[in-house]
């Protein structure tokens, strides 16, 4: 490996092996930090310098219309582009996004599995093959399928908790990602400290203002249905507030909830702060953000639904068979099926939308004039 930065290959080309190990700010443990480069003080958001002489152009680079030194072109991004960004910056940092995204799930899914096996070979936790759990009189049987199911319930929770922490590293590889840099599993990690409880904060606090607005909008339905004479005021509310509700979450989840993590990662604001950063950046942007978001939802639910389908049919039969072991052979299945999903959705929805957000901040900051600049394309 030479001296000079870790470049991403042209298309087709096989991913280096080892990341870059010297960025400023991801120093090897037990190593002094690296000095951050000039001009980084200050710097609205997290810099990776280039190797060499301030203001030198990356070995190689060709100085084209394009500007193209890392994962994607530096300049507004077509659809196309977001799309073969995220798959280049997951290519070339497996560790910090796939293989994050597997560890956090499989030690959570862990718990579940092991709970499961346990009361599976002690009091003989069973589950007929219809799913349905089969209680008998005993106390400890119900006990035992309380805390199978009630563990796996958990072992979600945690499991979204840990995606939610990938998703703010992988901010971060695609930030170093644009300029050419590549983030080890250590390096994207360190990157975070400092932002980690924000960031769980920041999810609590969106995902429980959609709860809010959910029950209320339930309340009104109960209220209405209380209310209401007839079924003709209740068809009529139905027709008009649904759609209309349907619509104002749409809305929110692009303008509220969308890009506040890379904003949060990224730049030095808080909780609250990267709310408005999201909404400022979706500002008359809203309908090109949905699209690109929508059908990002789409084509990972549905390759999602391929990949884990044959794991959840499999469960379902062996469960038959095997109705002794049906309880573990379902969670087990389940967690493998979570698994394999995360190990897909997470990292390219997380990279799409980090993309997303730098192509916004492109357009409507000029930060591919700051990024070239850091890349060494530009001087001055």
């Amino acid at each position: 490996m030479t001296d000079g930065p870790s470049q991403y290959p042209p298309p087709g080309a096989p991913p280096p092996e080892d990341p870059l190990p010297n960025h400023a700010g991801y120093a090897p443990p037990g190593a002094a930090p690296a000095a951050p480069p000039a001009g980084a003080a200050g710097s609205p958001w997290a810099t990776y310098p280039t190797a060499g002489r301030p203001g030198a152009p990356l070995p190689g680079l060709v100085l084209g219309a394009a500007h193209k030194p890392g994962a994607f072109p530096l300049r507004p991004l077509t659809l196309g582009s977001i799309y073969d960004g995220a798959f280049r910056i997951i290519r070339f940092n497996p560790k910090a996004t796939v293989g994050a995204a597997v560890m956090v799930t499989a030690v959570a899914m862990a718990i579940p599995v092991a709970i499961t096996a346990v009361l599976t070979f002690t009091i003989g936790l069973t589950i007929d093959a219809s799913a349905d759990t089969t209680v008998d009189s005993s106390v400890s049987d119900f006990l035992g399928i309380l805390a199978a199911y009630g563990s796996l319930i958990l072992s979600l929770l945690l499991a979204q908790i840990g995606v939610i922490l990938v998703t703010g590293m992988i901010a971060h590889v695609t930030r170093a990602a644009a300029v050419g840099r590549r983030l080890g599993l250590r390096e994207a990690w360190d990157a975070t400290r400092g932002k980690r409880w924000r960031l769980i904060g920041l999810a609590t606090v969106i995902n429980l203002a959609f709860l809010l607005m959910t029950v209320a909008y339930i309340f009104l339905w109960a209220i209405v249905v209380i209310l209401s004479p007839n079924p003709w005021p209740i068809l009529a509310w139905g027709v008009i507030t649904v759609p209309a509700f349907v619509c104002l979450c749409c809305w929110l989840w692009v303008r509220f909830y969308y890009l506040p993590v890379p904003a949060l990662m990224l730049e030095p604001v808080g909780v609250f702060g990267a709310i408005g950063r999201g909404w400022f950046l979706t500002g008359r942007q809203f309908w090109r953000t949905f699209g690109i978001a929508l059908l990002t939802i789409l084509i990972t639910q549905v390759a999602s639904s391929m990949l884990t389908g044959p794991v959840t049919i499999i469960g379902q039969l062996s469960a038959i068979a095997w109705v002794d072991y049906a309880a573990l052979i379902l969670v087990l299945t389940q967690a493998i099926a979570l698994i394999i999903s995360n190990a897909f959705v997470a990292p390219f929805v997380a990279a799409v939308t980090s993309v997303q957000y730098v192509d916004l901040r492109m357009r409507k900051e000029a930060l591919d004039v700051e990024l070239m600049r850091e890349a060494g394309i530009i001087t001055g």
